[in-house]
């Protein structure tokens, strides 16, 4: 079986993303889907939330695991996995930049490779902080996130 790992905050989850990891799914035969908590970050929703919508949006999609990405290195979690690739979608050449050294230090470290899948042209300007502006100047975003996400982010404004 041939596994990948996509990781990230998923801050809340964006059809950019969504689009990435489908794509993801017709290369490999399982993608791991690796939610990551920076304590460095503050983070809109927190972990079993963005866990849980992240299983809502790929419920149909057997092939696709959603997990919690412990504390560490991603290529010690992607050897753990039996993970041939990580997998990290590339809006424009700055995510490029950032990327790159990531993961020539990730294969140097286990020699996990990373498959870069440019993003949709459609969705390059999404991000999940850009989402939460918008949304948060009351924005419609119904356009850029799936329907339980969108839902997740009402109830969020309704518990504030």
């Amino acid at each position: 079986m041939r596994r990948a790992i996509c990781p990230g905050s998923f801050d809340p989850i964006h059809l950019g993303h969504v689009a990435v990891i489908r794509r993801a799914c017709r290369l490999f035969d399982e993608v791991i889907v690796a939610v990551s908590t920076n304590p460095n970050k503050k983070h809109r929703f927190d972990e079993q939330t963005r866990l849980r919508l992240v299983r809502e949006v790929f419920a149909a999609e057997p092939s696709v695991v959603v997990e919690p990405l412990e504390s560490g290195l991603i290529a010690d979690y992607a050897a753990s996995r039996k993970a041939v690739a990580l997998v990290k979608g590339l809006r424009n050449g700055a995510d490029y930049d950032y990327e790159l050294p990531m993961a020539t230090m990730n294969r140097t470290l286990t020699g996990v490779e990373t498959v870069f899948i440019p993003g949709e042209p459609s969705l390059l300007h999404l991000s999940s902080t850009l989402v939460m502006e918008v949304h948060g100047l009351d924005g419609d975003v119904s356009g850029f996130v799936s329907p339980q996400v969108l839902d997740a982010i009402k109830e969020r404004d309704r518990a504030s």
